[in-house]
Parts: structure tokens; C-alpha cells; sequence
């Protein structure tokens, strides 16, 4: 019997990860449990119990009032007592050894075997013992797993809630990209390439900025792959999710311009009083540079940092004459603030609203009232760029309409 009450304490511990000594820790609780309740139910009153389990030999001992009793002739009641006990005891150390393995692992990739699912959450079992989910929200869209598959994902959360652990998994999440790549790629993995900035739209597009710490190594060569083999097995982990790999930079325009690939950009402005760039790009060039639905602009704006706007060369010309037009009505302007406002970034008499007199006092040395004087102005031309924008896109609807008519 005590041999047997040894070998199934190793096998819980085993197969529920829990320590033996909390184990034997839950059946004396268990023990304890039982005999007051059953002594207490015949005297009456509170009686001190003591109970101890050989951890070698795997012998009980127990004691009542410091007399020592037999546990085991205590009778059925006690012993059932004493099997929902520590049954809950067992069940609360698993719990509390579940949460601490997964809470240790938060961050980590994992492999398991896609379950069901439940009002468009999917269970997913991660051993024998482990049930996961994965919301809606942290699923790939358009991805859809059947029971058995084997699904790799990131652990993004471990909750205890309402006496359960509740792991939640993620595939969405850019830091899942990014342990993909320390997976596949061991540069990235020994820190001789640093991901540096990284922005995501899950199952379409991915810009990653990389680093190598070594002059040897090329960043981006390397997680590419010969061939592209490296960056293909992610791919395919994802779907067909599209990855652009850009080199990283701490030039802002530098950077900018790489964010932008594969578009060519011809000019980057950037004013840092506004935290924005604008990027003039060819005609020709202007579709990529925005990206379909205007997700490439989108994403690299968000890998950068900046604030990212558009524009054509005709456009960017349009806007500095605007500017250079608006500043003639005020004494003392000339083409030379003209240029000194684009050296800032300022291309429009938008800008100049939005950034006040501040920079033109700290930066230019414009006195505090030509400064206002300069932003006045700015915000009648910038009254009037909307309304010929409203008028512009009238005429536009007009002139469409018909053609429609014309067609008929």
C-alpha cells in the first residue's frame, strides 16, 4: 500500500507537472480534513489532528488529541471526504503550475493541434492536459484550421480567471513575425541582425527594418536566404502574407525612402515641428508608393515613425507656389523664408497653420509680429486652397455626370 501511495504520487507529479512535496502536502491536508470533520461530527466540538506522510517509505502516521490513530479505519465518509479534498487541492496545483510554466513563456512560439470552435474563438490543445484559444481578433483573416492541424502560434497572454487559466494565442501579432525570423534566421537569433522596427497588417502586408551588428553580414541578405528560401518558409507559415525587408537606418529621410520600397521616392521633406514627411515621388511611381487600399504608405509610416504624405512633383510644386504666393501679401517676405520655410519641412500654407508662430520666432527670427502676420495669411490661403479643392471636385462630379449622360 505505501509503495502503491508512492508510485501514484510520481505519476501525478509527472503527468500534471506538480511537485511530489506539494502533492504529499495535498493528501495529509486531505487526511486532516476528514478525520477533524468526522471526529468533530461525534464529539461535537474542534479536535487538533495531525497527519504525516513518510516522503521514503511512504508511510502514514496520524495523530488526534496527540494520540495517535489509525487513518485508514475512520470508515467510508472520511475517506470520501477525503478524496474530493485533495482532488480540488490537486486541481488548484495544477492550475498554479499551468499559469507559471505559461506565464514564463509569454512571447514564445508553440506548436499544437487545432481543437474546435467555439463562437468563432478556436481551441486549440497544446498537450494532454493544456487547452488554449485563440480570439477571432488574433486569427489570420482567411485562414482556417480543422480539427488536427498543427498550428504554430505565439503565446500572447496567460489569465487566471474564475478558478481556470485561460492562455490566449495569437497569430496576428507583429512580435509573432518577429519570432518567426529568430526561428528561421539565426543571425537574427544570436543578435548579429536586430529587427529594429517592425509593422504589421496581418495576412497582407509586413515592413520589417533590419540591422546587422557585423559589417560582414547583409541584413537583409541574410534573412532573405539563398534563393529565398528563408523568407519563403515564412511566407508559407503565413499564408502568403507579403514581407518587405528594408535596411535599416538613423536617417530619417534614409529610412523613409527605404520604407517606401519598392516605390523610388525623388524628394523627402521633412518637418520635425509637425513630426511629418512629405514624399515626392514620379507619376509613375505613385501607386506603389501609396500601395493597394494605401497600405504600403500606411505601413511604412508606421515602421518609421512619420507622419507620410504623397505627393507628385506637380503636386509638391503646386503647393510651394501657393505658399510663395501667400507670403508676397506680407512686408518683408521674399523666395528667400520662402526656401527657408522648405528647409523646415513647411511646404504648404497648411503646414505653416498647423505649426504656429513658435518655429518661425525660435528658428527664422521673425519677430512676434510678422509671425502672426505670416500665419493669418496662411490660415485665408488655406480657406481658400479648400474651398477651390471643394470647387475642383464639383466641377470633377459635374463633368462625370456628363459623360454618363453623353454615353446613353
Amino acid at each position: 500500500m505505501n509503495q502503491e501511495l508512492l508510485r501514484i504520487v510520481e505519476n501525478i507529479a509527472r503527468d500534471k507537472n506538480i511537485d511530489k512535496e506539494s502533492i504529499f502536502q495535498d493528501l495529509e491536508a486531505a487526511m486532516i480534513s476528514a478525520a477533524r470533520k468526522h471526529f468533530s461530527t461525534l464529539k461535537g466540538a474542534e479536535v487538533e489532528v495531525v497527519v504525516r506522510i513518510d516522503r521514503n517509505n511512504g508511510a502514514i502516521a496520524a495523530w488526534k488529541d496527540d494520540v495517535q490513530i489509525d487513518i485508514r479505519q475512520l470508515g467510508r465518509i472520511p475517506a470520501q471526504t477525503a478524496k474530493q479534498v485533495m482532488i480540488q487541492k490537486i486541481r488548484q496545483d495544477e492550475r498554479e503550475s499551468i499559469f507559471s510554466e505559461y506565464t514564463q513563456r509569454k512571447g514564445e512560439i508553440i506548436t499544437g493541434i487545432a481543437g474546435r470552435y467555439d463562437g468563432g474563438v478556436l481551441v486549440i490543445n497544446l498537450n494532454s492536459r493544456v487547452e488554449a484559444i485563440m480570439p477571432k481578433s488574433e486569427q489570420i483573416s482567411g485562414e482556417t484550421h480543422h480539427p488536427g492541424d498543427r498550428i504554430r502560434c505565439m503565446i500572447l497572454d496567460v489569465r487566471e480567471t474564475n478558478s481556470q487559466v485561460k492562455i490566449i494565442l495569437s497569430r496576428t501579432h507583429p512580435e509573432f513575425i518577429r519570432r518567426l525570423f529568430e526561428q528561421e534566421v539565426p543571425e537574427v537569433a544570436e543578435n548579429i541582425i536586430e529587427i529594429k522596427a517592425l509593422a504589421r497588417e496581418a495576412g497582407y502586408r509586413t515592413k520589417i527594418a533590419v540591422e546587422s551588428t557585423d559589417d560582414k553580414v547583409d541584413p537583409v541578405g541574410a534573412c532573405v536566404g539563398i534563393r529565398g528560401s528563408r523568407i519563403r518558409n515564412i511566407v508559407d507559415e503565413l499564408g502568403g502574407e507579403k514581407i518587405d525587408i528594408v535596411k535599416w537606418s538613423d536617417s530619417s529621410q534614409v529610412l523613409i525612402a527605404n520604407a517606401l520600397m519598392p516605390a523610388k521616392v525623388s524628394e523627402i521633406a521633412i518637418c520635425f515641428e509637425l513630426g511629418k514627411a512629405t514624399v515626392v515621388v514620379t507619376e509613375d511611381q505613385l501607386s506603389l508608393a501609396i500601395g493597394k487600399h494605401g497600405q504600403n504608405v500606411r505601413l511604412a509610416a508606421r515602421l518609421t515613425g512619420w507622419d507620410i504624405d504623397i505627393l507628385t512633383p506637380d503636386e509638391y510644386n503646386r503647393e510651394v507656389e501657393r505658399l510663395a504666393s501667400m507670403l508676397k501679401d506680407v512686408p518683408g517676405m521674399d523666395d528667400r523664408f520662402v526656401d527657408k520655410l522648405l528647409a523646415l519641412g513647411i511646404i504648404s500654407a497648411l503646414d505653416l497653420e498647423d505649426v504656429g508662430t513658435d518655429p518661425l520666432i525660435s528658428e527664422l527670427g521673425v519677430d512676434k509680429e510678422r509671425a502672426e502676420q505670416i500665419i493669418q495669411a496662411a490660415v485665408q490661403a488655406a480657406k481658400q486652397a479648400a474651398a477651390d479643392g471643394k470647387a475642383t471636385q464639383a466641377e470633377n462630379l459635374i463633368k462625370e455626370q456628363q459623360k454618363k449622360r453623353s454615353r446613353k
